[in-house]
């Protein structure tokens, strides 16, 4: 935990004082957490409201993860973490390009603790996690011939992606965007170890009938030539993406968010991880005069074995107009 807190502590270094212009910065700067969909090129909401030509724009965050999924045909039970950097820059009106970098890794983020003790506040069951020592690093699966342990501090993602971006409208309520996407993982080493390009494409949607209210819808789709991930388990060729948000910015500083990701199964091979992973996320966002903070908590609902437990993200975004 004390490397995923070091590295949350460098957000705060470019913080501006005061009141933020009035910036969309559109749904939570948040990528996929479900065990599969993470490590791949998984497409991410984006606000259809593009940069202005000449203004750049860049985002540092840092996420903490806890994987707990058990069925009669596999277990998993580990923690991951990673750091995210993206550089956008609008060339001309209605393009832009991004330039990021994703580093997750498996490292003991203590979060095993906070969510047996937050499921007994509510009441929720553990669903097996109190038979089992905390703080573990293990994947298994007899059927498929996966067994993973003790892999703390190794890599499970470190990709390099692009992204360039068209918006067919921008009005003042109504903004629609398109993108295509391409990413290069290199994992050289370790039980994770994979090379894989990978590519998507996706839509982005923005309505805005006020100040104070947003919503946003993202609907995409990305393709992969890997064959296998996660230790060995099959992994499908083509996955799908879609999510709604809604920001209330209740105060010129403050704003919430609320959110649901909804993320294909990635393999055919497992029942569990063939259905659809849903995400809810529940945000804060601080606005700065030239940026703004965000701290986000991800839940997993309906699906419990092909998400998350629970996830929390720090993000700081910032803004260089010309």
């Amino acid at each position: 935990m004390n490397i995923a807190f070091r590295a949350w502590a460098l957000l705060l270094v470019p913080l501006s004082a005061g009141v933020s212009a009035n910036v969309d910065y559109g749904p939570l700067w948040v990528k996929a957490q479900s065990p599969m969909q993470a490590q791949s090129f998984t497409p991410m909401m984006r606000n259809a409201e593009q940069l202005k030509a000449g203004d750049w724009a860049y985002t540092l965050s840092g996420t903490v993860a806890s994987v707990w999924a058990e069925t009669p045909d596999y277990m998993m039970d580990y923690y991951h973490n990673s750091v995210d950097l993206g550089v956008r820059y609008a060339p001309a009106e209605r393009w832009e390009v991004e330039l990021a970098y994703q580093y997750r890794f498996a490292a003991d983020n203590g979060l095993d603790n906070l969510t047996m003790n937050f499921h007994d506040l509510f009441g929720l069951g553990q669903n097996g996690r109190d038979k089992v020592p905390q703080d573990r690093f293990y994947i298994a699966s007899e059927k498929y011939g996966v067994l993973l342990e003790d892999f703390e501090g190794e890599t499970l993602t470190n990709m390099v992606s692009g992204y360039l971006g068209y918006q067919w409208i921008d009005q003042a309520r109504h903004a629609l965007s398109t993108g295509v996407g391409l990413a290069y993982n290199h994992v050289d080493s370790g039980p994770f170890a994979l090379h894989s390009f990978e590519q998507l494409l996706q839509a982005n949607y923005r309505y805005a009938p006020s100040e104070r209210h947003r919503l946003y819808l993202t609907l995409g789709a990305s393709h992969r030539g890997i064959e296998d991930t996660i230790g060995g388990i099959g992994i499908n060729d083509w996955a799908y993406m879609y999510g709604l948000a809604y920001q209330y910015r209740f105060l010129p500083n403050h704003s919430l968010l609320l959110e649901y990701h909804g993320f294909s199964g990635e393999t055919d091979e497992i029942e569990e991880l063939d259905s659809i992973s849903h995400e809810v996320l529940l945000g804060y966002r601080y606005h700065l005069r030239e940026g703004a903070i965000e701290f986000t908590m991800i839940e997993n609902i309906f699906n419990m074995d092909n998400s998350t437990d629970i996830a929390f993200t720090l993000a700081y975004r910032g803004r260089i107009s010309h």
